[in-house]
């Protein structure tokens, strides 16, 4: 506490702030003992696990403290009537959640508890554990939504979970963060319901656990015999986005909960991410995959802002965010990775209409020593990749560079094209594309283009068409939205949400489909798969788009790679 001692006793406010203070804590924990009561513990409790590498107390970071640093704002200033939408917008919004809910019934009735639903035979499936993935990762959906009712009718079973339950012998780590921890923590966030944050907290501990190695750094698999006995090894060959996007989770966690467990096992990758970003074969840029037990991310010569990658950038600027700019570290190492990004892994199509627009691709160091630089960019773009527009843009707002909202909107209108350039109107999941040689643009040569494969003009071949539901193309285009305040980016949100239906829609829910490329959305053929992201991320920023921008602000919470958001720092 400071003291004034002017008349040798506190001031007022500050005694007030404190006592305010004082009282919030006990009343929370009072609230937690209470839930404990009412919601009983996981079967096993891993805060008691013995640990065969254990840290102690004084060994560990905590989360930076002190007054928040100047990140900019995010959001534009809209007018004031968009904070109170139009007919047209109201019944886009309402659009949106009319297929939510259509969605949600048919999981409630035929998959729950189950993780899935499969949206043709309306069955259910367990992908992630049996924790019923679908559930947890559209609680915070249900509350955006305003389907209260529909959200107070799942805390018993978000209660009754039980992390030893499962028929599983291992997870995966990233996936149980993300999705679980995630959804969890957002809900929270929002609701303030304790017997929510009585299960993240055991399902942290869970998690926890699987830092236990030689060096602390998790494995792929979480593998529940061996973290009993002791025996956890990183991996030699792991995706690099999977221990290296667990820091948002683990970080809110430690901030609700006051537990530096947490902020310190991901405060030991970050230090790992510093110490390795300019050792790698291209420098400022990490492989797709690393030895983290021998923390060597020297070896492999592939990289990419897209799959097994992707988040692990996205989220150095979101840990800039919810850490209140307290740490410039990630700040340092974003304008890094993105400077190598540019010059290596975005690409501009080469189109007959010489549209502005770029894609994220893919690069291959061949040899460093060449004399043209040794990095070859491959323009192979994939819808998983689409994030990286409103990466751009976020790292661009906060950080104060002006070149990267630029850069941000080229990406995602290059997303945006993609979908319109495709009888359904929707992107496929990898394809390939006719390059330019810089991002400056170049002019259309016909004699490129293979007119036999019959795919659209720029695009060389289409590897994987299907469209899984996934959310990262409207992402971008929300954040857009939310950072520039155009109306273009609601149009076009607008059009992808209309093709997605007519192409996804099955009897009772939407599933995942087969090939975007097939003559009309009448044509599509429906995989039988509706992941937890359609509801968790998918729909969740169809309904943003369409909403006050005072909802979710993005000066007031941050997302994580599942679309959850936290709250950020008062300022």
């Amino acid at each position: 506490m400071v003291w004034s001692w002017r008349r040798g006793r506190p001031s007022a406010r500050r005694l007030g702030v404190f006592l305010a203070v004082v009282f919030l804590i006990l009343f929370l924990r009072y609230r937690l003992s209470l839930s404990e009561s009412m919601y009983p513990p996981s079967g096993f409790d891993w805060s008691k696990q013995q640990l065969r590498y254990p840290i102690n107390e004084s060994d560990m970071s905590r989360p930076p403290q002190g007054p928040l640093q100047n990140l900019q704002r995010v959001q534009y200033r809209f007018q004031r009537a968009a904070f109170v939408p139009d007919a047209r917008t109201k019944s886009r919004r309402d659009a949106v959640r009319d297929a939510f809910l259509r969605c949600w019934k048919s999981y409630t009735e035929h998959a729950l508890p189950h993780d899935e639903l499969m949206p043709v035979s309306l069955t259910g499936k367990d992908t992630f554990g049996g924790w019923a993935a679908t559930m947890v990762d559209a609680l915070d959906t249900l509350l955006i939504m305003d389907l209260k009712d529909e959200f107070r009718a799942m805390l018993p079973l978000v209660g009754a979970l039980d992390w030893a339950n499962t028929p599983l012998t291992s997870i995966n780590v990233f996936e149980t963060t993300i999705r679980y921890l995630g959804g969890m923590l957002s809900a929270y966030d929002l609701s303030g319901e304790p017997v929510i944050l009585q299960k993240a907290i055991e399902l942290g501990d869970l998690l926890y656990v699987a830092f236990d190695t030689p060096n602390h750094m998790p494995p792929f698999w979480f593998d529940f015999r061996d973290a009993k006995k002791g025996t956890q090894q990183a991996g030699t060959s792991d995706p690099s986005a999977s221990p290296c996007s667990l820091s948002l989770e683990f970080t809110r966690l430690s901030q609700l909960t006051g537990d530096i467990r947490y902020f310190d096992a991901i405060e030991r990758i970050k230090h790992f991410l510093e110490r390795t970003q300019d050792t790698t074969q291209l420098p400022g840029l990490w492989p797709v995959f690393i030895d983290f037990a021998r923390e060597d991310p020297t070896r492999s010569a592939d990289f990419s802002l897209g799959a097994q990658a992707d988040s692990l950038y996205e989220y150095l600027p979101k840990m800039s965010a919810l850490l209140g700019g307290r740490d410039p570290a990630y700040e340092k190492m974003y304008r890094s990775a993105m400077a190598a990004a540019e010059k290596h892994i975005l690409f501009r199509p080469m189109l007959p209409g010489g549209d502005d627009i770029l894609f994220s691709g893919n690069a291959r160091v061949r040899d460093k020593e060449a004399a043209d630089g040794g990095v070859d960019t491959i323009p192979e773009g994939q819808h998983l990749g689409c994030f990286v527009g409103g990466m751009f843009g976020l790292g661009g707002k906060l950080f104060g560079i002006k070149s990267h909202v630029e850069t941000a909107e080229r990406l995602t209108r290059g997303c945006m094209w993609a979908y319109a350039s495709f009888p359904t109107g929707i992107m496929p999941e990898v394809f390939g594309m006719l390059s330019c040689p810089s991002l400056d643009g170049c002019a259309w040569d016909e004699d490129r283009w293979d007119s036999e494969k019959k795919h659209p003009k720029g695009f060389k071949h289409v590897r994987d068409p299907r469209y899984i539901l996934r959310p990262e193309a409207i992402e971008s285009v929300f954040l857009l939205y939310r950072m520039t305040g155009k109306a273009e980016y609601q149009e076009a949100a607008w059009r992808m949400f209309t093709a997605i239906q007519d192409a996804t829609a099955t009897e009772r829910a939407n599933s995942a489909i087969m090939d975007v490329t097939v003559e009309s959305s009448n044509a599509t053929t429906k995989l039988d798969s509706m992941e937890s992201f359609w509801m968790a991320e998918t729909l969740k920023y169809f309904y943003l788009i369409f909403s006050p921008p005072d909802l979710v602000s993005l000066d007031e919470f941050v997302f994580n790679t599942e679309a959850h958001p936290f709250r950020r720092p008062d300022r």
